[in-house]
This record gives C-alpha cells, structure tokens and sequence, in this order.
C-alpha cells in the first residue's frame, strides 16, 4: 500500500471554529496528507466565524452549543446525507480525534463498513471534572473513554507519557505515539520584543512569567494564581504576562489584579508573545502533550510545568526546566523564585530548551501517524478484524 492510496475520513468535534491545539495538529495533519498525494475529508460541526480558515474540504454535521460552555459545539449524529458522502469518498481508513457522540457514531459505521478506525488522543477528559467540583464523575468517565476506545484498531497518543497512562487504564492492546511538531520559524528566540513588552508596562528589568493558552479553569488556573500569590509572599519581584483568552478571563483577572494581559495571540504575533516571557508556568494536568511547552522551548525559555502527562515527555528536569508534584504552591514557587532571581539559570535552562525542540518537525511526527494509517489498512486487508476485545480487569 501506497500513501497515495490513503483516503483518510477524521471526525472531530472541533476542527477550526475555535482555535486549540489539537484542531491546529489535525489541520497540520490533513495538509500533511495532501502534500504527500493522499486525500482527507472532514467531518466536523461549521460556523459562519470561524477562528481560523480550515486545510481541507469540511463536511458539516448537526451540532447544539454545549452546556456551560457555548463556544464549544457538541455534534449530534451521522444524518443520512453525511454517510452518503462518506460512502462517495469512500475512505480506507476513520480516523476519530474526539471521543463524543459522532466518535462514537463514527466508530459504529467504520465497522459496519468493515475499514479500520485509529483515535488520536488529545486531551485528558476524565480529569476535566475535578475543576469544577465533580471528582467522583471521574471513574464514570474513564469507563466511558475505555469502551470508546477499545472499540477501535488503535488509538495513538501524543507522548510516551501519556501513552503509560492509557496502557495502565488498559484503553487499547495497540497504543502509538503521534507527536506534536513547532514551527521554529514562528516560534524563535529572535522574536523578543522588548519594545512590545514596553508597551504593556513590562520593564526591560522585570522578570516576565508567562501562561500562554485558553483561559478555562482546567489549565490550573488556580493553582497559578495560587504560586504566584506565594512569591509576592516572599517578596520576590516579578510580572505576570497571561497570553491568550477564554470564558475564565474575568474570574483570572479578578485573581490576579497585576498580570498583563495580551490577549489571543496568533502566527508571528503568538511567537512574539511567547519569545518575550522570561518563563513559562504551566500547571496543567489536563495536556496530553503540551504544545505550549514545546512552542516556550523553541524560543528559548525555561519551563516550570506540573508533573504530568505530556510535560513529564518535555521538560528534563533540572535541565530545561523544572517538574512539580501536581498541586504544589511551594514548590512551584521554589522553581518560580529560582528562575526569577538568577539570570544564569534562567539562559541556560533556555538554551537547553532550545536544543531539546529541535527534534519535533511537523513533517517527521506526521509522516509517523501516516506510517501508522498504512500498518493498519494492510493489517485489515490481511485479515485482520478490527480491535480484539480485552478480558476484564484482574
């Protein structure tokens, strides 16, 4: 089999009407696969604003705003006229990026057309509850997402890490790494820019700590505000540059009455952004990967991030930055202080940063995830029958 011979039908349930990390992979994916003469549909809700124009030809599917969160759209069904399209463009293999309804529903119909169906995992949903009071909801979810996925051929994850983490919560007997690349010509120490920083009221003096991403209480937010609360403690002298926007602006602002806020940043503008912190903080426990962990390295800053799935693939500790115990103010604000009081320290984590993230090219992991298309298609054409059903937990 061929790459030319791939016709690549990805369900999500969010492609490009709002930007994360995961639709900017999906969509680096797809160009990926046209570049190389494969074809690719997507099947995802539309709207009329999108956040960014979308790589390929997108087929809509019914989707309502979902609760609590209506930026996001929930998608409903597969409608007849969908699957009669799915049917024309007659796909080799499904590719699912979103354990929801039309996942599911997906799933469903790739096995009744007897193709393979691999899931890509970009995010842990089963800990999204613990942030909004509902921990117990975690074990319901994490049955849930077992079921999803071991309905599938494979599921492949974005780092080793995580990749662990679903191997013990026994999601798949078949668990491959699709990474995440960086633009390094976006994301480049070059593009500091004291005289942006100036003009948000950050002294060329003032050690810039950093949250770049979606500004949702499931990136820890509270446990940021919380460290930094600790350093102003201390007394250790520090600015806080909060990059990118969300539905928790208003509760983080109210939090932290001094940070600078840049608001969503995107291309040159985001690299820029990025390029002049002095540090990343990322205490999220929710990333499968950590895109922007990988984007604070390219450009040469040291990273504080909690010991967690994704970052624990990153970050070396002691070297590019440092890994924390989920959840722990002091000792985030232990690194914090560190990096913020010596300049040394801060440069060399930088530079090894730096070093580190040249091994993610967008072409390299994606033609990975491509060679994992093409194991599968074969393995199915050679009388493999799908995903084997595993025993019970012992």
């Amino acid at each position: 089999m061929d790459v030319t011979d791939l016709r690549v039908a990805l369900f999500t349930g969010n492609y490009n009407y709002v930007r994360d990390g995961a639709n900017q992979a999906l969509n680096r994916l797809v160009g990926y696969l046209l570049a190389q003469g494969a074809s690719a549909r997507i099947y995802s809700p539309r709207t009329d604003t999108p956040a960014f124009p979308s790589v390929g030809k997108v087929v809509g599917v019914p989707a309502l705003p979902l609760p609590g969160r209506a930026e996001y759209r929930a998608p409903l069904l597969i409608p007849p006229r969908v699957k009669r399209d799915i049917r024309e463009f007659a796909p080799t293999i499904f590719h699912v990026a979103s354990p929801e309804i039309l996942g599911h529903r997906a799933v469903t119909l790739a096995r009744r057309m007897n193709l393979p169906v691999v899931a890509s995992v970009h995010t842990r949903f089963e800990t999204y509850p613990r942030y909004y009071g509902l921990t117990f909801l975690e074990p319901v979810i994490e049955a849930g997402l077992r079921r999803f996925y071991r309905r599938c051929d494979a599921i492949f994850a974005p780092s080793e890490s995580m990749a662990q983490v679903l191997r013990e919560q026994r999601m798949s007997y078949d668990i491959g790494i699709w990474s995440r690349g960086v633009d390094r010509t976006v994301f480049a120490p070059e593009r500091r820019d004291l005289e942006w920083r100036r003009g948000l009221g950050i002294g060329d003096d003032e050690v810039a700590i950093g949250f770049v991403g979606r500004l949702v209480m499931e990136k820890g937010l509270d446990v940021f505000a919380d460290a930094i609360d600790e350093l102003a403690r201390r007394g250790v002298r520090h600015r806080v540059l909060v990059i990118g926007e969300g539905p928790a602006r208003g509760w983080f602002e109210r939090r932290l009455p001094d940070a600078v806020f840049a608001g969503f940043q995107r291309g040159g503008d985001l690299g820029r952004a990025v390029a002049s912190a002095d540090m990343l903080f990322n205490p999220s426990v929710t990333e499968t990967f950590g895109n922007v962990t990988l984007e604070a390295m390219s450009v040469g800053l040291p990273v504080v991030a909690a010991r967690a799935t994704g970052s624990q693939s990153l970050v070396s500790e002691g070297v590019t930055g440092r890994l924390v115990r989920p959840g722990a103010i002091g000792a985030f604000a232990d690194a914090l202080q560190r990096y913020c009081q010596d300049a040394e320290a801060r440069a060399a984590a930088g530079d090894a940063g730096r070093t580190a993230s040249a091994r993610y090219g967008w072409d390299q992991v994606n033609q990975v995830l491509v060679d994992g298309y093409m194991r599968i298609a074969r393995q199915r054409a050679h009388g493999g029958v799908g995903a084997p059903r595993m025993g019970p937990r012992r």
